[in-house]
């Protein structure tokens, strides 16, 4: 019997490492697995489902067993060379940052290979975890194509008077701009609301993703006109480890007055800061959600705070506002910070039902509200099997 012809999608991040088995259809593309390896180094567990949702796999290790991202990626090469119904066609991968260069998936080969891992300063926490599977691939599978596709390339069609920053132009020369992130995640919303909403699909949204890391983005007819992260991962809204938006004095000040490397500061910003820096507890918002501690209500006040702030500033952008879409780890599973945040927006029109958003229902808001409330769960693995089918082709 021929073997399905298929597309294997790797998103590898800090602690994990995400993959789905998509096979090519004349329709298109449909899943035939999908898993996750998560924390990996400290409670390392597998659990993978067919395309309707059962479990195939689960399992967990002791912490040593899987203390890093190349001994969780050579379990996943186990478990896809274990799958002889398949041929796989390409590898699709997840790269955080595409620089001013990559505005579209890319076909990986050394040299780009090299010039990616020069932004590797730029978003620490992501990009040599996304490169590791893509440099290993290319080692032990040296004529399967690798695409590397870009979470910043979504946003790469802004004005330039939105991406710049108010420095002598020279530096917007050499790269020096607004990026935004996630834009894998936007892609797919973008993708799902005339589905899900077409009452918003062509209007004003923002599309709040968030998560250990977060963001919102700004769309105007399904287009990225704005976003709260900027050069780097690190500005915004806060996070489960990074601070978001941040008076750039705070970083010579603690250059100059505390003495701090930049080693140090890098450590600060992306690991001790956001709600685990300021709640002195988790950077887990479901640690946050249970916990007593006033601490824990503390960051999670300044949380629901910042994300009100910057959903105004995202409204200004669009000069007004037709709907909200929450998505991601906090937006799709958390009606209680859900619930908190479309109370600040009522300035806005938006106003809750309370039993859709407590059911997570796809629309939250009440018949009466003028801002449309949506919960719409992300897929950025299958924007990434999308455009790696569609490179291929």
């Amino acid at each position: 019997m021929p073997r399905a012809e298929a597309i294997l999608v790797i998103n590898a991040g800090s602690s994990s490492l995400k993959f789905q088995v998509y096979h090519i259809t004349g329709d298109g593309l449909v899943c035939h697995q999908k898993g996750q390896i998560d924390g990996i180094g400290t409670r390392p567990a597998l659990r993978v489902r067919d395309g309707d949702g059962r479990v195939l796999a689960e399992r967990s290790w002791p912490a040593d067993a899987v203390p890093d991202l190349p001994a969780a990626i050579a379990i996943l090469s186990d478990r896809i060379s274990a799958l002889d119904d398949i041929h796989l066609s390409a590898v699709g991968h997840r790269v955080v940052h595409g620089g001013p260069d990559f505005t579209a998936p890319v076909l990986m080969d050394l040299p780009t290979l090299e010039k990616l891992a020069r932004y590797q300063e730029l978003a620490p926490l992501h990009q040599p975890n996304n490169l590791a599977p893509i440099r290993l691939a290319m080692e032990v599978a040296p004529d399967l194509p690798q695409v590397a596709c870009f979470d910043t390339a979504f946003h790469r069609g802004q004005p330039v008077h939105a991406d710049c920053y108010a420095l002598p132009p020279e530096y917007y020369d050499q790269g020096v701009c607004r990026y935004g992130f996630h834009g894998l995640s936007y892609e797919y919303i973008a993708q799902r609301l005339p589905e899900v909403a077409p009452e918003i699909a062509g209007g004003r949204v923002i599309v709040a993703h968030l998560g250990s890391g977060a963001s919102m983005c700004a769309l105007k007819a399904g287009r990225s006109i704005d976003s709260t992260m900027g050069f780097t991962a690190l500005d915004g809204i806060p996070m489960g480890t990074r601070p978001g938006q941040l008076d750039p004095g705070i970083v010579l000040w603690l250059i100059s007055h505390e003495g701090m490397t930049v080693d140090d500061v890098t450590e600060l910003l992306y690991h001790g800061s956001g709600l685990r820096g300021l709640s002195g507890i988790s950077g887990d918002m479901r640690d946050l959600l249970e916990s007593n501690d006033r601490r824990a209500g503390f960051a999670i006040d300044h949380f629901v705070h910042r994300c009100a702030l910057h959903a105004g500033m995202l409204a200004a952008a669009l000069e007004g506002l037709d709907g909200v879409v929450f998505t991601a780890g906090i937006g799709e599973n958390a009606p209680a910070l859900r619930a908190r945040i479309a109370a600040r927006l009522g300035w806005l029109g938006a106003e809750l039902d309370q039993s859709a958003n407590d059911a997570s229902a796809v629309k939250i808001s009440a018949s009466r509200s003028s801002v449309g409330l949506y919960v719409i769960p992300t897929d950025e693995e299958l924007i990434i099997a999308q455009q790696t089918l569609a490179l291929l082709r």
